[in-house]
């Protein structure tokens, strides 16, 4: 049997997430499939991605055939290069233990890349409202100031100006 991981669809009209399944290749998009792998929400920034890292690994082992944006998720999560490193041990290339040294290293500095993405995205996105906060604070102080000048000195022009056009008339 040809299995297939791929996304099932979930969620209401322009709000998907999805499910990563594993399915009979010939089974329909949302229908039966045999394993659920874990949950992508594209909706979020950056995008969630939940896998059972293990049951991943041991369906791409096995031969099942990924979709390509499966491809890219589980390449994401290091499901890829975990294969990869085990296909050096295998040959013997190096043993396990600096196998998994160097997937451990690329899973902290890959942590760390997801973590500055989203530290720099919480940082602007409060910056942002800091900016649009100081802008209404400065327009409404403006719009206070041209009331304040629009209201009071009305009934001190009247004033002057009667008093003006008298003392002009009289030194001529």
């Amino acid at each position: 049997m040809a299995t297939k991981i791929r996304l099932q669809r979930q969620g209401k009209k322009s709000r998907p997430f999805y499910h990563v399944v594993v399915a009979d290749a010939r089974a329909p998009r949302d229908g039966k499939f045999i394993e659920r792998l874990g949950s992508y929400n594209p909706n979020t920034n950056p995008a969630t991605i939940v896998i059972n890292f293990d049951k991943a690994f041991q369906w791409i082992n096995s031969g099942a055939q990924p979709t390509d944006t499966v491809r890219t998720i589980l390449s994401e999560q290091g499901v890829f290069y975990k294969k990869h490193l085990q296909g050096g041990v295998k040959k013997g290339a190096f043993d396990q233990a600096t196998a998994d040294a160097r997937f451990e290293e690329w899973t902290k500095a890959k942590d760390a890349k997801v973590n500055g993405t989203k530290d720099s995205l919480a940082s602007s996105k409060a910056d942002a409202k800091k900016a649009a906060l100081a802008a209404e604070a400065i327009k409404k102080a403006e719009k206070a100031a041209a009331i304040a000048a629009k209201n009071a000195p009305v009934a001190e022009e009247t004033a002057e100006e009667t008093e003006a056009p008298a003392t002009e008339e009289t030194e001529g």
